[in-house]
């Protein structure tokens, strides 16, 4: 195991302290900065062509080494990754999102380097990817199956989550991390990503599924703040919570290599968008979307809404016959 060089470190704990970005997505950049460097290693034949790539130590790569790189070396690490390593339009964007954000720290936080090679550097296409989510239908069968659970603790307890889930379009790792305090009448304030804290509003049928839930709930539990317990009244974990999520799917006839906890987020999400008439800027404030762009893969989903649009058209009823009919009229 090779040591991350000095000038990495300072950048992720900047990201972390500073920029208060989450520890998952300080490993996101590490992985990308750590490929960057493995390749520009091999570009610049620092280390033998033959050496298996997962092997090079980057633990020497130092602000001498970084003020050769251009916007050349980035393109052409683009393309490597596209090429040699099987990324998708989406990995690539992220690793372009990575080396942009790392040498915007080296030149307008720490001024390190006198000019910024990726100042120009541009995002790959991406393509747009339909969420994948349950219907109203679907969602109902979901609920009935939980429903079905003979032991009234778990039954309770795993309706709650379902039922925050479909209504509130959480991420897996803000419902597991919910408090009992953090719960005021119809609100819910929950840490999203990059410790980003905001406020979710429950509807009624949240509020009387937590409230049934909190009946059974044990009382005297190690951690006894946290909403969700397990068996061993311990604050039910990320794992805890997808394997009971996929058990339940799977009991209900859906496929768990399609669908998942994140799956019921973007059927939240659908389904507002679908029969709330919610404004995407609203949309984008409930699901915690740093960017609108993200929100607005739920405004392609909606075939209904614009097949009624179009057929709304004052034009739609007139035919051919209809018109010829009218001029002559209007002739006559």
């Amino acid at each position: 195991m090779y040591e991350i060089p000095l000038i990495l470190e300072d950048y992720l704990n900047y990201m972390e302290a500073i920029k208060g970005t989450s520890p998952n997505t300080t490993r996101e950049y590490f992985f990308d900065l750590r490929t960057f460097f493995r390749f520009i290693k091999l570009r610049y034949k620092l280390v033998d062509k033959n050496t298996p790539f997962e092997e090079i130590d980057i633990s020497d790569v130092d602000i001498e080494i970084i003020n050769k790189i251009n916007i050349q070396d980035l393109y052409s690490f683009i393309s490597y990754v596209d090429r040699d390593r099987n990324n998708g339009n989406f990995s690539k964007h992220r690793k372009v999102a990575s080396l942009k954000s790392f040498f915007d720290y080296l030149y307008s936080k720490v001024n390190l380097i006198s000019k910024n090679p990726a100042d120009k550097l541009e995002f790959p296409k991406t393509d747009i990817r339909h969420p994948i989510y349950l219907t109203l239908e679907e969602c109902e069968t979901l609920l009935n199956t939980v429903l079905e659970n003979k032991n009234n603790l778990f039954r309770k307890r795993d309706y709650a989550i379902v039922t925050l889930f479909l209504n509130c379009g959480l991420r897996l790792s803000e419902l597991s991390s919910i408090n009992l305090n953090k719960i005021k009448d119809d609100t819910l304030t929950v840490i999203g990503k990059g410790n980003k804290e905001r406020t979710i509003y429950l509807n009624e049928a949240c509020i009387n599924a937590i409230n049934d839930y909190m009946a059974v709930r044990p009382k005297d539990g190690p951690d006894n703040n946290a909403l969700f317990l397990s068996m061993r009244k311990r604050r039910m974990s990320n794992r805890a919570i997808q394997h009971m999520i996929d058990k339940y799917l799977e009991k209900a006839g859906f496929d768990t290599s399609v669908y998942s906890t994140h799956k019921l987020r973007h059927t939240a999400a659908t389904l507002m968008y679908k029969y709330g008439n919610v404004d995407i800027r609203a949309l984008q404030e409930i699901l915690g979307h740093e960017n609108v762009s993200t929100t607005q893969i739920y405004t392609h989903i909606d075939d209904d809404r614009l097949r009624e649009a179009v057929k709304s058209n004052p034009l739609s009823n007139i035919k051919p016959e209809t018109i010829k009919k009218n001029n002559s009229n209007k002739n006559n």
